[in-house]
């Protein structure tokens, strides 16, 4: 029986958050259904506590969202994890035991600073609710979008934002932009980019896959939150947003895609190598 190994990163900075229990939830419902394999699965404090998982003693990274600035401000984490993504990219450049990531928000505008993709800014106002997230032509052709459509929906929560991309910089790495915020011609804003594809066995989302209407609603406590959806998109839309939260079509659709696709891609391979080493 094959060991799959997951590490789970949690960004969150010991503050309790709704999207690492669902990431937990999407691991824990990989594990189960997974029954020709041994599938185990560690979680790591990164920010409170200064763990890092060592890539040798794991095949899937799923680095979750958090608060606060992604710009660098001193702290020891900061260089681990600079480290840990420098680790798996080039392990993958290299070696036949690729090494999958998927990196979420706060983790996603980590990595985009990191590799220096573009600029990654302050928003003017703080962005929640469930988002429409376009496709880029590259993203038309996206494995893990296959089964959404275009536009598809999203759980957005950010203060920050990734806008300007640099073009050359993603050409010479071989990194792709999947998906693009909506199209507001009202609004003089730049798109900012809500996709990556860094490479074959890395990917991140600006948006949050793992969300669930549930969690969604038990954020929708917070004040912060309710707030700026209604500044967002005003009260109609907020109270409407509010009563299609669950629609099927929605982030239902896409927490049963995009992670769940991500990792059965991930076992699909790990299987293939081990089976071509014996």
């Amino acid at each position: 029986m094959k060991d799959i190994r997951i590490a789970l990163l949690d960004m969150n900075n010991n503050q309790i958050n709704q999207g690492f229990k669902n990431i937990k939830e999407i691991s824990e419902a990989f594990r189960q259904s997974s029954t020709g394999e041994n599938v185990s699965i560690k979680t790591f404090d990164v920010r409170f506590k200064n763990e890092i998982p060592d890539i040798e003693d794991f095949d899937i990274f799923i680095s979750s969202g958090g608060p606060g600035n992604p710009h660098r401000e001193g702290f020891e984490w900061e260089d681990q994890f600079s480290a840990f993504l420098d680790a798996v990219f080039q392990n993958n450049k290299i070696s036949p035991e690729k090494k999958y990531l998927f990196l979420i928000c706060h983790s996603f505008q980590l990595a985009s600073i990191h590799w220096q993709l573009g600029n990654i800014c302050k928003r003017k106002s703080y962005s929640f609710g469930v988002m429409p997230v376009h496709k880029s032509e590259e993203g038309e052709e996206e494995f893990l979008f296959k089964n959404l459509p275009d536009p598809f929906y999203a759980v957005d929560s950010r203060a920050y934002q990734f806008i300007e991309p640099d073009h050359e910089r993603f050409e010479s790495l071989g990194m792709k932009i999947t998906a693009i915020e909506k199209f507001r011609p009202h609004i003089d804003l730049e798109r900012a980019v809500m996709a990556v594809r860094f490479s074959e066995e890395i990917f991140g989302t600006q948006f949050h896959p793992e969300a669930n209407p549930e969690g969604m609603i038990e954020n929708l406590k917070d004040e912060k939150n309710k707030l700026a959806m209604i500044e967002n998109f005003g009260m109609k839309k907020y109270l409407e947003t509010i009563d299609r939260i669950d629609d099927e079509d929605k982030i239902t659709l896409t927490q049963s895609q995009i992670l769940p696709r991500f990792l059965d891609f991930a076992k699909k391979n790990i299987i293939n190598r081990t089976n071509v080493l014996i």
